[in-house]
């Protein structure tokens, strides 16, 4: 079996494929927003707090009102479509 370069690899297709799903994009932007989070509790603190520390604590104080806008605007760019 020879290589086609024309052609993507199994291998490419199913990274693609992970790339564009939703699962993949919600997981970004919830991953981006414990960052955030860490780096300001972090500032406060003075001090890293480290990413384990700021995950407990953004699940814990925002991760329901956080999900719960992210549906809403998703709800409201359907509709605008």
């Amino acid at each position: 079996m020879t290589d086609n370069p024309e052609m993507p690899s199994l291998e490419e297709d199913q990274s693609q494929f992970v790339k564009n799903s939703v699962l993949y994009k919600e997981f970004l932007a919830e991953r981006a927003e414990i960052l955030k989070h860490k780096w300001i509790e972090s500032e406060k603190a003075g001090r890293d707090i480290g990413f384990e520390k700021a995950l407990l604590d953004w699940i814990m104080r925002h991760r329901s009102n956080w999900r719960d806008r992210r549906r809403k605007e998703a709800r409201t760019e359907k509709s605008a479509s």
